[in-house]
């Protein structure tokens, strides 16, 4: 399959290499893009193209794995362009924002995939998991491109949002209980009892310390991507009649880590301590 892939970031890259490795032909596009991206797209095998219109042209399926804020524009942009294939969304939106993404393609002429990736970038045996939703046809497509690869994918009997709403779902939990487990610690220490609570936690929960120890460390480094990935969970909660406002605050939460964007070695005690810290609106 001839495949546009934007954008190669951590996750996007790694499924454009285990496509290049299938023999599959990945294009992304260099304009607008940073320095690090084009080292990543380089290293992986990436073929570039100057713009969207240069790569939707050669392509017969779009990819889109970006930061969620960004999904409505990229798919208005490959609409743009006349594409008329396949376009897999593959970024953490609402059920909502999927559907809107799928109106404005399909208007253009394109076949909407719904999709949700849960799991790591897959990279030196990792695998993860990519839910497909919508047009049985397309999505068969697409769960082909990848076989053999470990992104493994789950074709779902339902339309577009499904997929999305799968992912959801599940994140809703997995990054929405760390934030919350972050944010009570950030409590704790403002109220100087964190010898309680540690005390408290290693009685009566005692797993607890080392998952606190994870959320900091694997969550502040992406915590510039997590806020609005919360903020669609919270539309989704919302839009089926849910309080949408835990989310909301994992939101917040997340967004006042953004200091940490892409930081190898974090200390947990910074990311409690920034918690801590008043927010300029505050």
């Amino acid at each position: 399959m001839n495949v546009l892939l934007l954008h190669p970031g951590a996750m996007g890259s790694s499924l454009g290499a285990a496509l290049v490795a299938s023999d599959h032909q990945v294009r992304w596009v260099t304009e607008g893009r940073s320095e690090a991206t084009r080292q990543r797209a380089e290293a992986d095998g990436l073929t570039a193209a100057t713009d969207i219109a240069d790569g939707s042209a050669h392509a017969e399926i779009v990819l889109s794995v970006c930061p969620p804020e960004f999904a409505r524009t990229v798919a208005t942009d490959v609409a743009a362009t006349g594409f008329d294939g396949i376009y897999v969304d593959a970024n953490a939106v609402s059920p909502d924002t999927a559907r809107a993404v799928a109106a404005t393609l399909t208007e253009a002429g394109a076949t909407m995939v719904d999709g949700g990736i849960i799991g790591p970038p897959i990279r030196a045996g990792a695998q993860n998991l990519v839910y497909l939703s919508g047009d049985a046809d397309a999505v068969a497509t697409v769960a082909e491109m990848f076989r053999g690869t470990d992104a493994r994918t789950v074709a779902l009997d339902a339309a577009v949002g499904g997929a999305s709403a799968t992912k959801m779902a599940f994140a809703g939990w997995t990054k929405g209980s760390s934030a919350l487990l972050l944010a009570v610690r950030a409590m704790a220490e403002a109220e100087g009892v964190t010898d309680g609570l540690d005390h408290a936690w290693e009685t009566m929960i005692p797993h607890l310390p080392e998952q606190l120890r994870r959320a900091a460390t694997g969550s502040a480094p992406k915590a510039w991507r997590f806020e609005a990935e919360m903020r669609e969970i919270a539309a989704t909660m919302g839009s089926v009649g849910l309080p949408a406002g835990f989310h909301e605050a994992a939101a917040d939460v997340y967004g006042r880590l953004a200091e940490f964007r892409d930081q190898p070695d974090v200390d947990p005690a910074a990311v409690i301590d920034t918690l801590t810290q008043p927010t300029p609106e505050a």
